[in-house]
This record gives C-alpha cells, structure tokens and sequence, in this order.
C-alpha cells in the first residue's frame, strides 16, 4: 500500500507565502514524476506544476515565477514554495507521483494525497 500525505497549508493574506509537502510512504521501488494540481470550487482540477526523477520541472502559466517545486528523492517528498501568492491561487492543492510498488519491470500508477486548502484573503 503507497500513501501520499500533505501538510503546509492554509489561511494567507495575498502577497505572503506557504510552502506545502507531500511525502510518500508505503511499499516503494521507485517514483518517476510527482507534482501538484489544485482544483478550486467550480473550477476543474489543473496541473500548478511537476518535476521528474532527475529534477526537470514544468510549471503552469499563472505560477511561473511566484512558486517552486523540489524533491528529495531519498525521502520521497516533494515541496511547493509559494510565493507572492494572489487570491486565485486558492484551491485545495493535491500532490501526485507515479510510483513503482514492485521491482522492474512493475509499471508506475499514479498515486494521490488527500487535497490540502490553501486560502488567499485579499
């Protein structure tokens, strides 16, 4: 059984800053990918942004410049530093990662975290 859990979030006036983890616990022989999406009330859930193993990330349009994704591949984390955050960033923010929960050559299935509320007063 694979976990993901989340913490770091919560209540922001706009312009402060959250930094949100993920750690990923369980049976584990390998994480490929792992990011963040958020999905805000009425809205559709949306890639905020991933990094891969070896550290190449991608991030959306409306956080380049403002947040930061890192991993720490031997404690199997992942972070989201979020700066200058704005009101539209609100959203309950999901981690995902594709893990391995075999020896090769076991495929990855995507994984996710229980969602954690980030919210920006204005």
């Amino acid at each position: 059984q694979v976990q993901l859990v989340e913490s770091g979030g919560g209540l922001v006036q706009a312009g402060g800053s959250l930094r949100l983890s993920c750690v990923a616990s369980g049976t584990i022989f390998g994480i490929s990918a792992m990011g963040w999406l958020r999905q805000a009330p009425g809205q559709q859930r949306e890639l905020v942004a991933f990094i891969t193993s070896s550290g190449s990330t991608n991030y959306a349009d409306s956080v380049k410049g403002r947040f930061t994704i890192s991993r720490d591949n031997a404690k199997n984390t992942v972070n989201l530093q979020m700066n200058s955050l704005k009101p539209e960033d609100t959203a309950v923010y999901y981690c995902n990662a594709d893990i391995r929960r075999a020896p090769w050559p076991a495929k990855f299935n995507g994984y996710w975290g229980q969602g954690t509320q980030v919210t920006v007063s204005s």
